[in-house]
This record gives structure tokens, sequence and C-alpha cells, in this order.
């Protein structure tokens, strides 16, 4: 299989005749860390269970598994618009560690976020800076928001400088820490062969950089992904964007970090439904001491930062991949 072919099976519309596979392949195009795909499905005639893929954690990145259950928390949130799409209507609850979906018959209803979902990817490249309408922001701030969970707007220039300058020394510590690197290594897929053999990761040609055979970019990877390089990326890719959100629980704990994912993926959508990109940037809420300065910094009092992205319109990159519906059904 190309990667062509494969971009073209994962992402391809969905069918009616897909049935309830159909809608665990919608669920699997949600945003997840690393593109990790930290997910298993088990199915019944009423219910899917989504539940932690702990093999697929990233205990440098994500030590306390917060970034996991977001994930599964998107993947829950692309899930009800196609059950809804499909003519079933889902109930999200939580049962120990996962999330589950009680499914009933319903009326099919196709909305504009469902729509959104083979569209919608985290286009890590330069946008076009322009500001964003207040129409399109009071838009994403309704997608945003959730149950105990609240997203902040940040468009004043000053202020995203300000976050930007988090960013930076979140992204400086994480390069200067070996276990990082290696995991971040790890996950990296350098050409098209290797993401189709993988079906995940983070592929080069997904973040704007040339394909490379894993012989040469293994080497001349110190060299070119280098802290000063990276630092300054990410201080221009912000300043392209036309601002940032800033998604914030009620309280640090797992159940809360799904609504967060949840939260978060209807923000994706939505502005892939008007048009614009969006980015994570992660590198503050990743790090304690610099999260605890970044919720003082918002004013957030004893909440805490969850999840950092920045948006704007930019242009279309190649997607990443998702393993087959058959691998993560349980």
């Amino acid at each position: 299989m190309t990667y062509a072919d494969a971009v073209r099976t994962a992402w391809a519309p969905l069918r009616p005749d897909e049935g309830i596979h159909g809608i665990v392949r919608y669920a699997t195009l949600a945003a997840n860390s690393h593109n990790t795909q930290p997910w298993r499905f088990t199915l019944s005639p009423a219910s899917i269970v989504i539940a932690p893929d702990v093999s697929r954690r990233c205990p440098a990145v994500d030590p306390d598994d917060h970034h996991l259950y977001v994930s599964l928390g998107c993947a829950a949130e692309n899930l009800t618009h196609a059950a809804a799409a499909s003519g079933l209507r889902s109930t999200l609850r939580i049962e120990a560690d996962a999330v589950v979906a009680d499914l009933e018959r319903a009326t099919a209803q196709v909305s504009a976020l469902f729509a959104a979902i083979p569209n919608r990817q985290s286009t890590r490249a330069a946008y076009d800076g322009r500001p964003v309408s207040n129409d399109l922001l009071r838009s994403l701030e309704q997608a945003g928001t959730g149950e105990g969970v609240a997203v902040l707007l940040v468009t004043d220039r000053q202020q995203m400088q300000r976050i930007s300058d988090y960013v930076v020394e979140g992204n400086t510590m994480q390069m200067r820490d070996p276990k990082f690197m290696e995991e971040l290594k790890a996950w990296m897929r350098f050409n098209e062969g290797e993401a189709v053999a993988t079906m995940d990761g983070l592929f080069s040609g997904a973040s704007g950089n040339p394909p490379l055979p894993r012989w040469l970019a293994r080497p001349l990877l110190p060299f070119v992904f280098t802290e000063r390089r990276e630092n300054d990326k990410y201080r221009a890719s912000i300043e392209s964007s036309a601002g940032l959100a800033v998604f914030v629980a009620e309280h640090d704990d797992w159940a809360h970090w799904v609504e967060v994912g949840r939260a978060c993926q209807r923000f994706a959508l939505q502005a892939t439904a008007l048009g614009l990109k969006y980015a994570f940037v992660n590198q503050p809420v990743e790090i304690p001491s610099l999260r605890r300065q970044l919720a003082a910094y918002l004013g957030l009092g004893r909440r805490l930062p969850d999840i950092v992205v920045r948006f704007g319109a930019g242009p279309e990159l190649p997607r990443s991949l998702r393993r087959p519906v058959a691998q993560v059904i349980a």
C-alpha cells in the first residue's frame, strides 16, 4: 500500500455500509498525542467503550497520562458526531478508566462538525497572520467550552508573545532532556514507507519537512533538529497565527481531561468548518513548573491550563495516518 492509498483509506468519507466500524474509524481520526493513537474500542450492540491503550503511553512527555485521556476525549467527541450521522444517539459516561458511549436509535443528524472530521488536521506550518473576526471567535469559543471546561482565546499580540516565551522555555527544557528526545525520536516517521509500515507516529511530511530515508535522517537529526532552530520556528509560528486558545478544566483529574479533549476536538472541528487551521503548542502544560507559571500569568487561580493551541488561516499539509479499525478493536 502506498502512502496516498493509506490516506485515502483512513480519511475516506463515512459510508453507510461501514456500520459501527465506520463510527470507530471516524473516532480514530481525532487529534491525539504524538499520533500514538492510545485507544482501544470494545463494541457491543448498545455501546462502544473507549479505553486507554497503555502500551502507547508517552511517559517522558506525559507522565501523568494527561494527554492520553485528552486523546480519548477527542476520539469520543468524533464518535458522537459520526454516530449521530449514522442514526444513533450517543450518551457518554465515565466507567472505571474508560469512556462509554451508550447508543440508541434516533433520526440521523449530519452536522457541520461531522462534515469537518475528514478535513481536520493539526497543521504545523506558518499561517498568514490575518486576524479572525469577532463572529468567528465567538463560534470558536462556544465550540471549545464544555462541561467543567473553559477556553481562553488570546488575540492580543503582547499576550501571545508572553505565552510564546513559555512555549520556547518549555521546548528548551524538553530538548535538553535525553528521555524526552528518545521518546520523540521513537515516534518519528521519516518517510512515507515508515509511516505506512506503522500507520502511526509523527510523519515528517505532515510537519512540512522533506521525507528522507532513516539511514540518512537519523544521523542528520542533531544538526537540523536543534534547540535554536525549533525555538525560532515556534516563535515564528505563533507570530503568524491569529490567536491562541488555552483550554482549562475545573479540576485536574482524568475525567476532566476527557472533557478537555472533547472541547478541544469540537474547537478543532469548528475551526475546520470555518476554513481555519490549528496546531498544538503544548510545551508549557507538559512541564509542571511552567504549567503553574502559565496558570498564574493567565489568572486561573487554582485551575491549571490543560491544552494550548494556535489557530489561523494556513496551508494544507500531507495527512498523518491511522491504524486500521481491526487493530484498535479489543
